[in-house]
This record gives structure tokens, sequence and C-alpha cells, in this order.
């Protein structure tokens, strides 16, 4: 905050100006989906994380803490709950490593014949991967969806088209969307596309998507065409 030049009328719009507040649900509908995801995961890529309910039901009631401090908008006042949200997306990309890690595993060195299972795993934990990155940037960038209604909000992590492009409304400000956009191309290109990061931990974010993804992909179509051969 401190360290924030002051901004003239030209720059408003790169800078990334003030949101007016989020509504909570597009962001928990993705963590809904994801831990839908979680549940149909086969028991050969889950073993790591214990009982099949376990992991669910702690991401739900993290959920539910959030429902019940505040079922609408996200306020500026809330920036107080930015820990439980921090914690409750930590948990999800645990839990995803995790099944990545065993779906990697198996997919290397278990049998032939499991192979068809494993390979129609990999897709809700490629899927779980956009929206857990997605709500990593969603939550980060500019200080949160809370800090992001700021008129002194720190510096963008991320610059988006809208931002850069002259002519654009000065009134734009990006949403859960925009960043769950940003995790889907960023995971089928393995690169960013149209959104560019601009900090360090952004970009080491972006990184380790695109890590993952690759890998993911390519490990999946090698045991694909072991299979089909």
């Amino acid at each position: 905050m401190d360290d924030a030049p002051p901004r003239s009328r030209d720059d408003t719009v790169a800078w990334g100006i003030a949101s007016h507040g989020e509504a909570r649900w597009p962001a928990l509908l993705a963590v809904l989906g994801a831990m839908a995801l979680q549940l149909v995961l086969p028991d050969t890529v889950i073993r790591g994380l214990g009982n099949r309910a376990l992991i669910p039901a702690l991401e739900g009631a993290l959920m539910a803490v959030l429902l019940i401090a505040n079922p609408g908008r996200i306020s500026k006042e809330e920036s107080r709950l930015r820990i439980v949200g921090v914690a409750l997306i930590a948990l999800i990309t645990v839990a995803n490593v995790v099944s990545l890690t065993e779906l990697i595993h198996a997919l290397l060195y278990g049998a032939k014949t499991a192979g068809r299972p494993l390979v129609y795993a990999s897709v809700p934990i490629w899927l779980t991967n956009v929206i857990v990155f997605g709500l990593w940037y969603w939550e980060l960038d500019r200080g949160g969806p809370a800090a992001r209604q700021s008129s002194v909000h720190r510096r963008p992590d991320f610059l988006f088209p809208q931002m850069a492009t002259p002519g654009t409304s000065p009134q734009w400000a990006p949403n859960f969307l925009d960043y769950l956009y940003t995790s889907f191309t960023n995971a089928t290109a393995f690169s960013p596309t149209d959104t560019m990061p601009l900090t360090g931990w952004a970009k080491l974010l972006m990184m380790l998507q695109s890590l993952a993804s690759l890998v993911t992909v390519a490990v999946v179509v090698s045991r694909a065409v072991n299979i089909l051969n």
C-alpha cells in the first residue's frame, strides 16, 4: 500500500481500478466442482488421502464458514476471512497434488490392464488443476477480492487485455471468471496467452501450473498409446 505511486487518469485502467465487490457464489461453485471431481476419482489415485470422504468433508466445513460469515457479496471488511479462503484453496491444492502423484506413479509402474481407468482419472485431476489455480489467481491478485476494492490497492499481479487497451472502459475490473479463463488457457497452452503475469509469484504459479498440466498430458498420452498398441 505505502509503495503505491500516485496514478493519473491516463494510467487508471492499466493499473487496475478498484473492484466494486464480487459475489462469492462463482468461486464457491468452482470449489463445489472441485469437490465433485475429487469424489469420482478411483481409489488408486486417492490412497494417499486417507478416507475418501475426509478431504471433501474438510473442504465443506471451510466453505460453510465462508457462507455463514457472508453468503452474499465480498466486502472490504472481509479481509479477516481471507485465511479461511486461502486454507480452503490450499487444501484442494494438496489433495490434487497427491492425486496427481499417485496417478503418475500408477501410470508409469501399474499393470497395462489397469491403464484405461487411470487414463480416465486424469480428466478430473486436470480439470481440478484448472479450478484450483484459477482460485489462487483470484485470491492473490492485488491482495485478494476484498483488497481489490480499495482505491489504493497494491500493484496488479496480472495484466489483462482490458487493462492495457486504449479506450477500454475505466470501470472494468477482473472477476472470478477472468481468472478461471486465465487458468484454463495457461493449462491448455502451457504458457500465458492474453493475460500476462507481472510479479514473481504470479509467474511462479503459472509456471507450476503449466508444468503440472504438461506432465499430466505427456504421461497420459504415452500410456494411452501404449494401451492402444
